[in-house]
C-alpha cells in the first residue's frame, strides 16, 4: 500500500505534467471507483475545469481545480496514474480517464480496482470539504509529520495523550497522517524501540529519538522516490532493507495491532542473559513473556514492562 513517501512522489512528478491542463472529458468503466458524487455528476463537474495544482494530504492526492473544486485520488494498493497521448489504446486495467484539452489523457490504471476518486468543494482553508460540505474531508486525520509547524513538543503532547503499543499507534491515521506499515517499522528500528512497547512507557529521550526517526525515514524515502518496488512489498523484508546494515540481525514477524511487524528484538531476547522465557500457547505460536531484554543491551526495549507476545518466524 503506498504510504506518504510514495504518494508524495506521485504528486511531485504529476504536478508539472498536468498543471494548467483543462479537463475536456471524463470516462470510466468502473463506477464504483467514484466515491463522490454519482458518476454523471462527477464527469459533469470536472469538464471545463483547469488543474491549478497537485498536492498530497495523508495518503491521498489532491488536485486543486479552478472554480473552487478539488479532485481527490487514492491509488491504494495497485493504482497507477499515467499521462499519455489520448489516442493511445487503453488496456483493460484502466478504469478512469480524464481527457485533457491538449490531446493528452490522465489515466488511472488499477489491476485490483481498489483505487477511489472523488470530486469535492474546496473549503476556506484550501482543503476539500466532505460530501455534506459540513466539515473537512480529512478531519479525522492527524497532522502531517513532515510539516515544519509540527514540532517535537506537539509530538510529545499527542503521544502522552494516547495509550496502547507503538506500532498500532503509528499506523493510526488519527495520530499521524500518512505513516503506514513499512515506515512505522523503519522508524521504530531506527529509534531502537520495540513495536510492542507501550507508548506510555517512553521517556523523553525515547520520544525525541522516535520523532527524529519518523521524520528522517520519511524524508529519506521521499528523496529515494519511495520504496514500494512491487505492488505488494512486504514490510518483513525491512531488516535487510536499504535503511539498515546488511549485517542486521535475522527478522521475526510479530503481530502488532493486526499487522505484521518485522523485528530482530524478539530473536535477540531469546538468547539474552536476562532474556524472555518462552512457552508455547494453545495456538502453537511461540510467546515471550517477562522482560524484553536486559538494560543497556537493547535500547528502547529493556525494562519496558511489555510482553513480547505473538512472535513467530515469518
Amino acid at each position: 500500500m503506498p504510504e506518504l513517501p510514495e504518494v508524495e512522489t506521485i504528486a511531485r512528478e504529476l504536478r508539472p505534467l498536468v498543471r494548467d491542463a483543462v479537463v475536456a472529458e471524463v470516462w470510466t468503466d468502473w463506477p464504483r471507483a467514484i466515491r463522490h458524487p454519482d458518476p454523471a455528476a462527477f464527469g459533469a463537474g470536472l469538464v471545463g475545469r483547469r488543474i491549478v495544482d497537485v498536492a498530497r494530504r495523508a495518503k491521498w492526492l489532491v488536485l486543486t481545480l479552478d472554480g473552487g473544486a478539488m479532485l481527490v485520488i487514492q491509488v491504494k494498493m495497485t493504482g497507477q496514474l499515467l499521462v499519455v497521448d489520448a489516442a493511445a489504446p487503453r488496456d483493460r486495467h484502466v478504469h478512469v480517464a480524464w481527457r485533457l484539452a491538449d490531446g493528452r489523457e490522465l489515466r488511472l490504471r488499477d489491476t485490483r480496482k481498489f483505487a477511489r476518486v472523488g470530486l469535492y468543494r474546496a473549503g476556506e482553508d484550501g482543503l476539500p470539504l466532505d460530501a455534506d460540505e459540513t466539515g473537512a474531508l480529512f478531519a479525522g486525520h492527524g497532522p502531517e509529520p513532515l510539516e515544519p509547524s509540527f514540532t517535537l513538543g506537539d509530538f510529545r503532547r499527542r503521544l502522552r495523550a494516547r495509550r496502547g503499543r507503538l506500532k498500532p499507534l503509528l499506523l493510526d491515521q488519527a495520530f499521524l497522517a500518512g505513516v503506514g506499515n513499512i515506515y512505522a517499522d523503519e522508524a521504530l528500528w531506527r529509534a531502537r524501540l520495540h513495536p510492542l512497547r507501550g507508548a506510555a512507557s517512553l521517556r523523553r529521550p525515547d520520544e525525541a529519538r522516535l520523532f527524529a526517526a519518523i521524520r528522517g525515514v520519511l524524508t529519506e524515502a521521499i528523496e529515494r522516490r519511495g520504496s514500494s518496488t512491487t505492488p505488494r512489498r512486504r514490510a518483513t523484508a525491512r531488516c535487510r532493507s536499504t535503511w539498515t546494515s546488511t549485517s542486521a540481525p535475522a527478522c521475526r514477524a510479530i503481530a502488532a495491532g493486526g499487522r505484521s511487524a518485522a523485528s530482530s528484538w524478539v530473536a535477540a531476547a531469546r538468547t539474552s542473559a536476562r532474556g524472555a522465557s518462552a512457552c508455547r500457547g494453545a495456538s502453537g505460536r511461540r510467546r515471550w513473556s517477562g522482560s524484553c531484554g536486559p538494560p543497556g543491551r537493547m535500547p528502547g526495549v529493556a525494562g519496558c514492562g511489555t510482553s513480547c507476545r505473538s512472535a513467530r518466524a515469518p
